[in-house]
C-alpha cells in the first residue's frame, strides 16, 4: 500500500484529494498571503518523502494535519526570528464557570436570507476581527480551534496530529476559546451590553468555526 501510495498516479490523487485543507488549514494558521502556496508545497513534499515510512497506524489525513501543523511551526518560528522577540502570552485561568458559554461557542447560526444587508455587513466586519483575533491567539491554542472547528477533527484526530494526550487537546480547546472570546470582547467594549455582545459573537464565530 505504501509503495502505491508513492506512484505518480497515487500520490497526484492525494493531492487532489487533500489540497483543499492543506490550503485552508495553512491559511487560517499563518494567515492569508503569497506564503501559503509555498508552505502547501513544502507540506506536500514533506508527505511525498514521509510515506515509505507510513504504517497507516493512522489515516492520511491525519497523517498530512501533523506535517502541515508542524509546516507552520516552522513559519512561526521564522517569523519570530525575523521580528527578534517573542510576544508574551496572558495567562488565563481555567474557569468552568463559562462552561455553558462555550458549549454555545459552535451552536447554530443565522441563515444568510434571513439577514439585513447591514447585518451582513456587520457579520463581515465581525468575521475579519475573528479571523485578526485568531491569529494573535498562541499557536497551540490556534491550531486545535482550527482542527477542531473549522476542519471538523475528533479529538483523538487532533490529538493524533499534534501528538499530544487528549486531555492536552481539550485543555486547549478550552483555553483557546476564552482567550478568544475575551479579545473579541475587548474589541467590541463600549459598542454594546456584555449580554448582546457574547450573543453576537456565539452567532458570528460559530459560522467562522465551522
Amino acid at each position: 500500500m505504501r509503495n502505491d501510495l508513492t506512484s505518480p498516479e497515487r500520490f497526484e490523487a492525494l493531492v487532489r484529494e487533500h489540497q483543499g485543507m492543506v490550503f485552508r488549514t495553512l491559511t487560517r494558521l499563518t494567515g492569508a498571503g503569497a506564503q501559503v502556496e509555498d508552505l502547501a508545497q513544502e507540506a506536500f513534499l514533506r508527505l511525498y518523502r514521509a510515506l515509505p515510512e507510513f504504517r497507516g497506524e493512522s489515516t492520511v489525513a491525519t497523517y498530512l494535519y501533523r506535517i502541515v501543523y508542524n509546516v507552520a511551526q516552522d513559519e512561526w518560528k521564522r517569523r519570530r526570528k525575523e521580528r527578534s522577540f517573542v510576544a508574551s502570552e496572558p495567562a488565563f485561568a481555567d474557569d468552568e464557570s463559562d462552561a455553558g458559554w462555550i458549549e454555545g461557542f459552535a451552536g447554530d447560526a443565522l441563515t444568510e436570507h434571513a439577514r439585513s444587508p447591514e447585518q451582513r455587513m456587520q457579520d463581515a466586519e465581525m468575521q475579519a476581527a475573528v479571523e485578526a483575533a485568531m491569529l494573535e491567539l498562541p499557536e497551540i491554542e490556534r491550531a486545535v480551534l482550527v482542527l477542531y472547528h473549522q476542519e471538523e477533527c475528533s479529538y483523538q484526530a487532533i490529538a493524533e496530529a499534534l501528538q499530544m494526550p487528549i486531555n492536552t487537546v481539550r485543555t486547549h480547546l478550552h483555553r483557546g476559546r476564552k482567550r478568544l472570546g475575551e479579545r473579541l470582547g475587548q474589541k467590541q467594549q463600549g459598542t454594546e451590553s456584555r449580554e448582546q455582545g457574547i450573543g453576537n459573537r456565539v452567532a458570528v464565530m460559530a459560522e467562522v468555526l465551522r
